[in-house]
């Protein structure tokens, strides 16, 4: 699945997370998340309810930190993150996030990275918001983010480094460091966060996709304005708007072990599909044809990340039509073993199949000591009624109120 994320009136982190909220991630599961994190109890709460912006529905998430500003070094965040107990890819993305903003500081502070203290950024609600919002991306199985161009808007601000103009220092700093595109405001006033562009900035590619859209989330701002206030997830599966292409190349003097780092860096290029063939070339040396099928969009990306990234001198092209292709959705559902991802496979008005996430089995299996498969299998029966359901089921769900996707709503 991939998601786009619309944002009229710009984006912080609890805009973040109330998109994801919104989206069908249980705050219940935001909370667990945090707890994680080792901060003391009393010291933080996370609520979330749906609000009206203007004539527009949007979850509203509300983080409250009782310690008010904490100062802390990238070091101290990095400590309480890799201590937390979160899975790797989680604990890399969400430092990532942070390391972000610890360079932007120390740009604009005249510092360096060791020596910058968080002030704002560094409060415990900036950290609820980075930990969180790249749990959630995990949890609903946002596989690709992208991001419309953000607004900047003018004025000033109180710091507690004094006043400061708008957009503020750090946020430039992060969005000029990334190349963001960004537009004129709808009004005065902060609209992007530093926090909120970090993320973006790590987390998200500019952009707007092509796509088939599932569903749509929002996330609420804390300020009322004669405009919605809001910022707008767009879920779905990746689309293309005409051919496909299919690009080939062979290759015999390439170390095995790159194979995956490759696969790994054409899928986030946007790749539909990566596939090796074991070939026999010439002299009976053996080989691997590598192949990727993606947007014809793509291939100019994509081949120049083939030819630096392989020892190829060349790549063939196909030209496609047009793939049939199954609608799929990824939904959590509860095991024994805790939240285990699925995918399901639709065709027409039927749900017809789904597949336990492989890396949810397996670190639920290392947490709990038992084999990956007693996970699968778990995963599989607690799939199973999602399975049977129709589009007519889902209806019924939508008229009594009961849509998973917008838990709270």
């Amino acid at each position: 699945m991939i998601g786009y994320l619309d944002l009229p009136s710009g984006i912080s982190g609890d805009m973040f997370l109330g998109c994801l909220v919104d989206a069908g991630w249980p705050v219940e599961r935001l909370r667990e998340t945090v707890q994680r994190l080792g901060l003391s109890e009393g010291e933080w709460s996370v609520d979330a309810a749906p609000v009206m912006k203007g004539p527009l529905r949007a979850m509203q998430v509300t983080v409250a930190a009782a310690e008010g500003h904490h100062h802390r070094h990238l070091a101290d965040i990095r400590r309480m993150i890799e201590s937390a107990d979160l899975p790797e890819r989680i604990e890399q993305r969400a430092v990532a996030v942070f390391t972000r903003l610890a360079d932007a500081e120390a740009k604009v502070h005249g510092s360096t990275v060791d020596k910058v203290h968080f002030h704002e950024v560094g409060a415990v609600d900036a950290i609820i918001d980075i930990v969180g919002t790249v749990m959630g991306l995990e949890a609903l199985g946002i596989e690709r983010l992208h991001a419309s161009a953000v607004p900047l808007g003018a004025g000033w601000a109180d710091t507690d480094h004094g006043r400061i103009p708008l957009p503020a220092p750090a946020t430039l700093e992060i969005l000029a460091a990334a190349g963001a595109p960004t537009r004129p405001a709808p009004g005065e006033g902060e609209w992007v966060t530093p926090t909120g562009a970090a993320l973006l900035c790590e987390l998200a590619e500019f952009g707007q996709p092509a796509m088939q859209l599932g569903r749509i989330a929002s996330g609420a701002g804390r300020k009322d304005c004669p405009w919605p206030n809001v910022a707008r997830l767009w879920l779905g599966t990746a689309g293309h708007d005409g051919a496909l292409v299919q690009l080939e190349t062979n290759i015999d003097d390439m170390n095995p072990q790159f194979y995956e780092a490759v696969s790994r860096r054409l899928f986030e290029a946007g790749a539909l599909d990566v596939w090796l063939t074991p070939i026999q070339m010439k002299k009976g040396r053996p080989g691997v044809m590598l192949s990727v099928l993606a947007p014809a969009a793509r291939q100019p990306l994509l081949c120049e990340r083939i030819l630096r990234e392989t020892t190829t001198l060349g790549i063939r092209v196909h030209r496609l039509e047009h793939r049939h292709e199954a609608k799929r959705e990824t939904r959590t559902v509860e095991t024994p073993y805790g939240g285990i991802r699925i995918k399901l496979k639709w065709v027409g008005e039927d749900c017809v199949g789904a597949a336990p996430e492989y890396d949810d089995c397996l670190a639920a299996a290392e947490k709990h000591d038992t084999g990956a498969r007693q996970v699968h299998d778990a995963a599989l029966e607690a799939a199973l009624p999602l399975i049977h359901r129709t589009s007519a089921d889902d209806a019924a769900s939508h008229e009594h109120g009961c849509d998973h996707h917008h838990a709270g709503a």
